[in-house]
This record gives C-alpha cells, sequence and structure tokens, in this order.
C-alpha cells in the first residue's frame, strides 16, 4: 500500500482496521445521553430541537438537533446509530477522525439548511414553526459520502444505493419523517466527499470552509416565518 501511494498520490488508500472508529463511537455515546436526558426532562429537546422560525435567534439548533431523537422512539435513535456505525467503522478510518468530524457536522448543518430551506415553501416542506430532531441528515451525508468514495475506488455500489432507496422511500411514505432533513444532508455529504478526494489539504479544507460558509449563508438568507406548528423527526 505504501508504494502504491508513493506511485500514485491521488489515489485514495484504505487501511481498513488500523484506526479505531474513535469518533463514531463517541457521536453515538453522545446520542444516546442525549437521547436519555431527553427522557427524564422534556427541556432538553425544547432547548436544542430545530425549527426554523427559531434559526436567526438560537442559531445553534442547526447542529444540535442532530444530536437528539424521537423521545417516544427508541426505534428512531437505534436506527440512525446503527447507520452512523455502519457507515462511521468505514469511512472513519479512510477519511481520518478530524475530516470525518467534518463530514458529519457539515451534513447536518445541510440537513438542517435543507430543512429550513423547502419549509419557506408550504407546498414542498414543512411548516416554519415545525420542530425536527435527528442525526439522519448527516447519516443521509455519510451515505452519499460511502457512494462517491466507491466511485473513485471503482469499487460496487449496489448495496449503498439499495439502502438509500429504501431509506427514501420510507422517508416519503412514512408520516412525521423529515426528508427535507435527509435531501440536504445527502447533497451536502456528497459534495463534501468530492472535496474530501483531492489529495491537496489546504484544497480539502478549504472547500469543506466553503460548503459550510455556502451552507450559513443559504440559511441565513432563508431566514422568515410561516404559519404552522407541528413536530417532525428524521
Amino acid at each position: 500500500m505504501r508504494d502504491e501511494a508513493k506511485a500514485n498520490p491521488r489515489a485514495v488508500v484504505v487501511r481498513p482496521g488500523q484506526e479505531r472508529p474513535v469518533l463514531s463511537f463517541g457521536i453515538i455515546g453522545v446520542c444516546t445521553v442525549m437521547w436519555l436526558l431527553q427522557l427524564m426532562d422534556s427541556s432538553v429537546t425544547d432547548r436544542f430541537f430545530f425549527a426554523p422560525a427559531l434559526g436567526e435567534s438560537e442559531p445553534w439548533r442547526f447542529l444540535t438537533a442532530a444530536f437528539l431523537h424521537d423521545p417516544g422512539s427508541p426505534m428512531h435513535l437505534l436506527f440512525n446509530m446503527y447507520a452512523l456505525w455502519l457507515t462511521g467503522q468505514y469511512l472513519e478510518p479512510v477519511l481520518g477522525r478530524v475530516r470525518f468530524l467534518a463530514l458529519y457536522l457539515v451534513s447536518a448543518l445541510g440537513g438542517s439548511v435543507g430543512y429550513e430551506l423547502l419549509a419557506a415553501y408550504p407546498s414542498v416542506g414543512s411548516g416554519w414553526l415545525q420542530g425536527t430532531v435527528g442525526a439522519s441528515g448527516a447519516v443521509f451525508g455519510l451515505f452519499l459520502a460511502v457512494v462517491v468514495l466507491n466511485l473513485k475506488l471503482k469499487r460496487d455500489i449496489t448495496s449503498m444505493l439499495v439502502v438509500i432507496a429504501i431509506n427514501a422511500v420510507l422517508s416519503l411514505v412514512i408520516a412525521g419523517i423529515a426528508w427535507q432533513a435527509h435531501l440536504g444532508g445527502a447533497v451536502t455529504g456528497a459534495a463534501c466527499a468530492a472535496v474530501l478526494l483531492h489529495n491537496d489539504k489546504r484544497v480539502q479544507w478549504g472547500g469543506l470552509s466553503a460548503i459550510a460558509l455556502l451552507l450559513v449563508v443559504v440559511g441565513w438568507a432563508t431566514l422568515g416565518a410561516g404559519p404552522q406548528i407541528g413536530h417532525a423527526f428524521v
């Protein structure tokens, strides 16, 4: 593998198993602890869920919602954490911990911005006051990152495309799932992965910064108000 890297500096060198996915387990731990806190104190959900109407006054909600889950549904937490475990143990050793964390957080931001952007159009989105929690936006970003990486490595992506298709269909047919966040996270994750495959670290971090800045600008420009109130979980 070392000789291959020298011969082709642009090659993505995969070393599965050589680096434990510590951050993936850490994120799973944080989400689990937060879910338990939500069970014990409903104000935790109230303080950290995301709703577009709260984006201007409390912008941290764009990210904190990705660490919360439906306190009434253990399966919501278990499904997202299982998906994170599957993708994290593959992506984190390949990208490295810092870049993996950046991918996760920017994808989470992209999920919230996608939800907000489509909420501005009630015919396709949710109400502006409608709250949402869940890691699915970030998880969909990881899904697409796996696809982009495997395309680069010329590996089969059929199984991942099937997983994405199933989840996309479920997002549309099951009430209360914020498909808008899934879409935003997926698009963001694909863009981040494409940037991270570049061999120049300055390009990688410059590209990630540009994507994050674009999301902030879009999120800020989309701020507004809407009449509907409800709850959705991603």
